[in-house]
């Protein structure tokens, strides 16, 4: 199966080290960090999905790993 363009975002994000994660809750979706990220990480995001529109910002969001229980 063909990775969509906001999978491969996320994809890349979590490879360079990045470690946001999301949470949803009522549909709405957060971002959360506890630690630093490497500078690849925190630069990648700023460059590539911060610059997006909200929408698809909630897309690759939606793709990183999650901190609600399933």
């Amino acid at each position: 199966m063909e990775k969509t363009h906001v999978r491969e975002l996320a994809d890349e994000y979590l490879r360079l080290g990045g470690h946001r994660r999301v949470a949803i809750d009522d549909n709405e979706t957060s971002i959360r960090s506890w630690e630093s990220e490497p500078p690849e990480a925190d630069a990648f995001w700023r460059n590539n999905v911060e610059t997006l529109s909200p929408a698809t910002q909630r897309e690759v969001q939606l793709m990183l790993p999650t901190i609600n229980r399933a």
